[in-house]
């Protein structure tokens, strides 16, 4: 009987992992598909000179997602539906950062940082964007209540975004909000030079709103949502936080955070662009 047919992860795969991926499983299977090696030309080379995630050749069901989704806990790969095949992902313009690197940095800190500069260099008539906060940077909102499992909402939405016809990702990380570090996404680059504070704003919505890293593109960002906001005052909390993560989401798609706020409320989703 092969490595494959008990179940063990194929060495293509095992390259993902800097113990080869020694004692981990797979049972679903796989369309076929490569590993993705950083452009050295592009960034700094691999971590530890690995392979930075597992891209298939062909566009993926949502079913295929939430399959592998339930083996997270024994593959230790975590599954993202990528928006674009060629560019960045094939094309390897991506830039690899250690997973340790994001415990270094908090939602909190991060949020206050970007309100701060933003503010010492905004004009009187730009305040009213922020308002009813203005100035002063309310800090993380308060934790959702679930309304669902977060794998069942997030499984819903993989069903969503994978009607786009996306290509799949396979990155070795304990959790979804990792796959951002480790893939090495640019896609916030003109919002923040350095995606690890991103991901640990991520972990944070993982916790406290169920949220889930389903789909990500050039500079696209899907999360599955099963702890969203129901009330106004709430919303309007996470508005602001979500301002400071990509503020081209509040810009472009409401205005101010009271317009966004409306959006938000109640929905099992949260996609983000940067321009």
């Amino acid at each position: 009987m092969s490595d494959c047919e008990r179940g063990q992860l194929p060495p293509v795969l095992g390259q993902l992992f800097a113990d080869g991926g020694d004692g981990r499983t797979l049972s679903s299977v796989l369309p076929p598909g490569d590993v993705v090696w950083p452009d050295p030309g592009y960034a700094k080379f691999a971590i530890d000179h690995r392979p930075a995630f597992w891209l298939s050749d062909l566009p993926v069901s949502g079913e295929l997602w939430a399959g592998l989704r339930a083996e997270h806990g024994r593959s230790g790969l975590w599954p993202v539906l990528l928006e674009d095949s060629v560019q960045p992902w094939s094309a390897g313009q991506i830039a690899p950062d250690a997973v340790a690197e994001i415990d270094n940095y908090h939602a909190a800190a991060f949020m206050a940082e970007v309100w701060s500069d933003w503010i010492e260099k905004a004009h009187a008539d730009q305040l009213e964007l922020l308002a009813p906060f203005g100035p002063r940077c309310p800090g993380p909102a308060a934790s959702g209540k679930l309304a669902a499992d977060p794998g069942v909402v997030a499984d819903w939405y993989a069903g969503m975004v994978a009607e786009r016809r996306t290509p799949l990702g396979l990155v070795a990380a304990d959790r979804g909000a990792d796959v951002l570090a480790v893939m090495g996404w640019q896609g916030a680059l003109n919002h923040n030079e350095w995606m690890v504070p991103l991901a640990a704003v991520v972990r944070s919505w993982e916790d406290r709103f169920g949220a889930r890293v389903v789909g990500v593109g050039f500079n696209t960002l899907d999360l599955s949502v099963a702890a969203p906001p129901v009330t106004p005052e709430h919303a309007l909390h996470v508005a602001a936080e979500h301002w400071t993560f990509c503020p081209d989401s509040v810009i472009y798609s409401a205005g101010t955070l009271v317009d966004y706020a409306q959006e938000i409320m109640g929905r099992n989703a949260w996609s983000f662009w940067w321009d």
